[in-house]
């Protein structure tokens, strides 16, 4: 069958290692209208449209001060501190600069101390008297010179704050908040020898920045609307902690509240016993969706996000799945938030590792715009940029590109033939993924597979695949699990996509203690004839709810839909599309087999693809090609291990 795909639809644009800026379609209209540039005090914004490194970093004021919460979560009877580290321009607040004022960038991060940020775990450093000499990463070398302030803020309980973590629930986020009130003149906040402070320095105008946990926090922050927070910028960062712990039902790790906040937490035995209490909350032994995890889904308040989005995301992120931008992305589409996104073909590296110069320009650009109100027409660009290979972007008006999704049939010869009759697969927890997508045309047990014939063009997977399958198991529940496979040889990425190499390159401004130099990072990519492009795990039970699950009736046909990991991505011509269906998997999430066995109804079962244009596929025409070992084809029978058809 033809494929037509309709590639005129965007253009490609190429961004060397070494390029100064990012070059941009600008015929194409932007899928947020251009916002007013935000209004702040005329005496901090730079003339014209590019904020200039006019400040002396040399000269900068550090500081580092303690904001109050309001909070006692460790119960020692003294009210939590926010240990803030800040620095910022000398001149602006001297007797030249007549008191100028400036806009924040702030990261807020469990991970300064314990763990390090960047590429290179950079770790906060102090001078004899506690006050900050080093800053992680490379924000306050490039910025401060250009007239910001850069707070590097240890969230409750980690780093030189009090209290205890509570994995991104409303302490951790009201620890921030209150460091924005205080930015705003709404909190209160002492010196390190305890005498009161004011940031008389602020404009009051906040921009959020991190990765991971970092940009996670800036989510929920973003969405309580808190009031002098202009923007963030989270960098493949979690939308639900639901959602990053467990797949509808299915877990992947037990205790993981616990082990977190305890890796990046305090370690003198003070929140033990409240971090056992966010296990019991969590609630493991069922994999529900409950109170404890509606207060860290901060999609359920996007809505009330105020500031503009900058998300950074890398479509074969295992850490952060790429769920957690597609929900949050479609949330702030439906809430008219202005936003941009750059989609790379990477995993979980930060953006400033994969496309370094043009990533810091257009970061510039955004932080000139909303924190200094410089109208640079950032917001007139092309809203989304997506890697198709490394450092070659297309430019894109919105994302997902497939408007909608196709059909595809599921049947004994592959995707695309016609589904009759009924698969029975048993469960084979020992699988591994290696095992799963190895040799396609042969049976294997725990497996069913259904492949296409070889594609006649290239096509385009943009959006959420789901797989819709009815089923019927000789058990109360069982896991299911799901696959989408790409049968052909392309690059993808090693690893995380990249890796450090020899040589250096620096990014604003080095001090005698805090260079601005880094590793430079080099893509690392590899031909690979056969790759998982999406997955998708669903405990059966919780297939009509997260929060209140249905066990299965035994024999019974129940309808369930996988979501699969959402994507962009090119398949090439020749080669082929294949789903592979198993049922528990140890691999990826904590072992949970029932030793189900699970009949798939062919007739009502389907793959939904969201492929730009067109899409039709030729079914393999292989019978073996959906079977498993030792299954048959046809109404399954009533015997000792089987299921009762339908």
């Amino acid at each position: 069958m033809r494929i037509s795909v309709p590639f005129a639809r965007f253009r490609t644009v190429v961004i060397g290692a070494t390029a100064a800026a990012l070059v941009v379609a600008a015929f194409l209209t932007p899928s947020v209208a251009a916002a007013d540039p935000p209004s702040v005090a005329s005496t901090n914004s730079a003339p014209g449209t590019e904020s200039k490194p006019v400040y002396d970093y040399s000269q900068a004021i550090h500081e580092s001060v303690r904001v109050k919460t309001g909070m006692d979560t460790d119960g020692d009877g003294a009210t939590d501190t926010i240990a803030v580290d800040i620095i910022r321009p000398h001149e602006a607040a001297g007797a030249g600069g007549a008191g100028r004022k400036v806009p924040v960038i702030m990261d807020a991060s469990p991970y300064f101390t314990c763990c390090g940020r960047g590429n290179e775990s950079q770790v906060k450093t102090y001078d004899a008297n506690g006050v900050i000499a080093q800053l992680p990463l490379y924000y306050d070398n490039y910025f401060v010179p250009r007239g910001y302030a850069v707070l590097g803020v240890d969230i409750l309980g980690t780093g030189r704050s009090t209290g205890c973590g509570d994995l991104g629930g409303k302490n951790e986020i009201a620890s921030i908040t209150a460091v924005i009130d205080w930015l705003n003149g709404r909190n209160s906040a002492t010196t390190l020898d305890g005498k009161p402070t004011v940031a008389s320095w602020s404009t009051g105008a906040v921009g959020m920045i991190g990765k991971s946990y970092d940009g996670t926090l800036a989510e929920g922050v973003a969405a309580t609307g808190i009031k002098g927070l202009k923007t963030i910028v989270p960098l493949s960062s979690i939308d639900s902690w639901y959602d990053y712990t467990r797949s509808n039902g299915v877990v992947y790790s037990d205790d993981y509240p616990s082990f977190l906040t305890g890796y990046v937490g305090r370690s003198d035995g003070v929140c033990d016993a409240y971090r056992r209490s966010l296990d019991v909350q969590a609630d493991d032994a069922t994999g529900n969706y409950n109170a404890f995890w509606a207060e860290r889904d901060y999609l359920k308040n996007v809505s009330k996000v105020k500031a503009s989005v900058f998300v950074s995301h890398g479509v074969n992120d295992l850490n952060v799945e790429t769920r957690h931008f597609a929900s949050w992305w479609a949330g702030l589409v439906a809430n008219h938030v202005p936003r941009k996104m750059w989609l790379s073909q990477e995993g979980h590296v930060d953006a400033f590792d994969y496309s370094r110069a043009a990533w810091v320009d257009e970061l510039h650009k955004w932080f000139d715009y909303w924190l200094l109100g410089l109208n640079n027409h950032v917001m007139s660009e092309p809203a989304v940029m997506v890697e198709r290979s490394p450092n070659t972007f297309v430019a894109e008006q919105s994302w997902p590109a497939a408007p909608r999704a196709s059909t595809v049939s599921i049947g004994a010869g592959g995707l695309g033939s016609k589904g009759r009759g009924a698969l029975t697969v048993g469960d084979n927890a020992d699988l591994t993924e290696k095992q799963i997508i190895a040799n396609p045309d042969s049976p294997v047990a725990g497996r069913l597979m259904f492949s296409s014939a070889p594609l006649t063009k290239d096509i385009r997977i943009s959006g959420t695949p789901t797989a819709t399958l009815r089923i019927s198991a000789n058990r109360t529940d069982t896991p299911v699990s799901a696959r989408l496979i790409d049968y052909g040889p392309s690059q993808r990425p090693v690893g995380e996509g990249v890796q450090n190499s020899d040589t250096t390159s620096c990014w604003g401004f080095s001090g005698p203690v805090d260079s601005a130099c880094y590793l430079d990072v080099v893509h690392h990519f590899t031909s690979s004839p056969a790759s998982v492009i999406s997955r998708g795990w669903l405990d059966a039970a919780h297939s009509t709810s997260i929060a209140h699950p249905q066990p299965l009736v035994p024999g019974k046909w129940r309808t369930v839909t996988i979501p699969l990991r959402a994507q962009d991505d090119l398949i090439a011509k020749g080669h082929r599309v294949a789903l592979a269906i198993t049922l528990s998997d140890n691999e990826f999430t904590t072992p949970n087999s029932t030793g189900a066995e699970v009949s798939v109804d062919l007739g009502l079962s389907s793959l939904s693809l969201p492929v730009v244009g067109h899409l039709q596929l030729t079914a393999a025409q292989a019978s073996t090609s959906a079977l498993g070992s030792g299954q048959r084809l046809g109404l399954t029978v009533a015997s000792e291990g089987r299921v009762p058809g339908f």
